[in-house]
Parts: C-alpha cells; structure tokens; sequence
C-alpha cells in the first residue's frame, strides 16, 4: 500500500508539473494595471474553467491528499535520528568484588638451603 501510494504521489507531481507548463500565462494581465491596455480588474475574472484547469484541480487534490496519506504513514515508520546519550562516567569507581574464598590446597613445601659449612679455625 506504502509503495503503491508513492507512484501514485510521483505520477501526481509529475502530472501537475506538465499541465502547469501547458498553461497559458497571466503575466501579461498584471502589465495592464501598471497603465497597459484597458482592464477591468489587476488579475481580470477567471471566466469559465477550461479544461486545463478542471485536470490541475484534480491532479492537485489527488497530490494533497497522498501527501497526507504518506506523512501519516511515514510517522509510524520513522524512527528518531537523535542518538541516546551515552550515560555519564561513573564519578567514584565502584568497589571491588570480594574475592571468592579459595579452598585449602596442599601447602609449598618449604625450600631447604643447604647449611653453610662451618669456619675453620
């Protein structure tokens, strides 16, 4: 459904970008308020919807509504970019663990050293 909803949401922004290019400007309309050829009105009446403008109503509303669609969508997929921060040092180290007892084994023999011969006289 996600996928499906972004072609939809592409071939809308592609189709409102070719039939806004085939329409025909109203550049030429603001030049007559500024002392131009005679004009009722700054952006002159809409008159009646042409063909052009009924297909980018719908395209338009087609794009709004997958737009919606996908930002809803998309925040329950999202996750946070922001990283945890990392817990704070410790300030005093922790104490050592008692070490365990060790049970008694066979005690080191005792090195012999040989005695030192006695002083002659």
């Amino acid at each position: 459904m996600y996928i499906a909803l972004t072609i939809i949401h592409v071939l809308a922004c592609f189709g409102i970008i070719g039939i806004v290019l085939l329409q025909s400007g109203k550049g030429a309309d603001i030049g007559s308020a500024f002392g131009g050829a005679g004009s009722q009105a700054v952006f002159g009446s809409m008159g009646t919807p042409t063909l052009l403008g009924k297909i980018t109503t719908g395209i338009a509303i087609v794009f709004t509504i997958t737009s919606f669609t996908l930002a809803i969508l998309g925040g329950e997929r999202a996750s946070s970019v922001v990283r945890e921060a990392a817990p704070p040092p410790a300030s005093t180290p922790a104490p050592a663990a008692p070490a365990a007892p060790t049970a008694p084994g066979p005690a080191a023999p005792t090195p012999v050293t040989p005695a030192s011969p006695a002083p002659a006289r």
